[in-house]
């Protein structure tokens, strides 16, 4: 592997990281950020969801005590059986239309236009969630009606799956629509932000694996340093991420990450239209 096919890769892990549980669409960075370094094609495209698996490690690590509790707990006690249907639930929607329209969702969607576009219209619903919750404090239990994700029936779970399945569309971000979901459906900032946590382990883990099984004729054992270096990218910079982001919502909404939507999506309609940059599907 030569230096500059390492520091693309290195570089697609990071933004693969710091992106996938911020509500800006890890999907969305990652076709921008290949077509620039011209870092494209299907061997890639298995690539950015295989890198997934990093983001993934570094929410198991992180709440590690509470997924051990889970595990240990499953069968005996009620809480862990019912957060495990939960997050089941939730997942199903996304796992069932994936499964039904991924090759043309691939084929028509998986360009920088389309992306720039589901950028824009997903900043402009994150500002429209945040002004109806504009004036409510978060510490104040009166207002929302979960604040755990202990808390939240197979109802809720399935609501916040179906707002998930909204990003099968490159550049609405699987976090952002289920945090953003789960805040319209009642949630605390903090109980939605975990449980898109939760949620993206099968839900990713599920989408990596498939990716996998479906490129296997693809892949050979030279695209294991590929795969492995970028997976460690993405685990390291989603570590920080993670924790980043659990202190960042203890006393700021989300719409910072609305504007930076709009802006990055603006600009990339701006420079393919003009001409400034070639974006590469």
């Amino acid at each position: 592997m030569d230096i500059l096919l390492a520091a693309k890769i290195i570089i697609m892990g990071i933004v693969e990281g710091l992106t996938e549980f911020l509500p800006i669409s890890s999907t969305g960075h990652l076709i921008l950020a290949g077509s620039l370094l011209n870092f494209t094609g299907e061997k890639v495209k298995v690539f950015e969801i295989v890198i997934q698996a990093g983001a993934i490690f570094a929410v198991c690590w992180e709440y590690r005590h509470k997924i051990a509790s889970v595990i240990s707990g499953f069968g005996s006690d009620p809480k862990s059986h019912k957060f495990v249907i939960n997050v089941l639930i939730a997942f199903s929607p996304a796992a069932a239309l994936g499964l039904l329209f991924s090759k043309k969702i691939k084929a028509y969607l998986f360009a920088p236009v389309p992306v720039a576009l589901a950028f824009i219209i997903g900043g402009v619903i994150i500002l429209w969630v945040e002004r109806k919750h504009k004036g409510i404090d978060e510490h104040d239990i009166s207002h929302a009606r979960i604040h755990s994700v202990d808390d939240m029936s197979m109802l809720d779970a399935l609501k916040i799956g179906l707002a998930q399945a909204f990003a099968l569309i490159p550049g609405t971000s699987r976090s952002g629509a289920s945090i953003i979901g789960g805040m319209l459906f009642g949630m605390s900032r903090k109980a939605a932000t975990e449980f898109s946590f939760f949620l993206a382990i099968p839900t990713l883990l599920g989408a990596t694996a498939y990716s996998l099984y479906k490129a296997r004729e693809e892949l050979s054992a030279a695209d294991i340093p590929m795969f492995g270096l970028g997976t460690v990218a993405s685990f390291v910079s989603a570590f920080f991420c993670v924790r980043w982001l659990l202190r960042y919502i203890s006393s700021h909404n989300f719409n910072a990450f609305a504007w930076y939507r709009i802006a990055f999506g603006l600009m990339i309609l701006v420079t393919a239209y003009t001409g400034t940059i070639v974006w590469a599907d």
